[in-house]
């Protein structure tokens, strides 16, 4: 079974939301992700679809679809990776955090 990562795409940032889905569709597949998607009528904050959807990734077009605040809070839970520039940034971890 592969890991599933959830797609998202920030309408209001995006200026080819076709090409934008389908990038974030073809690097989730080169990871090895099963790509979802977010539910872009939810009133829910992207972090917590995250938590709903229990992914292991978010894949987002570019770093302006998500802000400096959403991003910390994702890497809470979640890896997130960016089609372009190709970034990874990886979920916090709490090794050492007691010492």
């Amino acid at each position: 079974m592969r890991p599933t990562a959830l797609g998202w795409i920030d309408f209001e940032v995006s200026t080819a939301p076709e090409w934008d889905a389908a990038q974030v569709a073809r690097l989730g597949r080169r990871l090895g992700y099963h790509v979802i998607w977010a539910d872009q009528s939810s009133v829910l904050p992207v972090v917590d679809q995250v938590r709903n959807a229990r992914v292991e990734a978010v894949i987002v077009p570019a770093p302006d679809h998500l802000g400096p605040l959403a991003l910390n809070w994702l890497m809470g839970v979640t890896d997130v990776e960016t089609v372009l520039p190709r970034l990874s940034f990886a979920r916090w971890t709490a090794v050492g955090a007691g010492q």
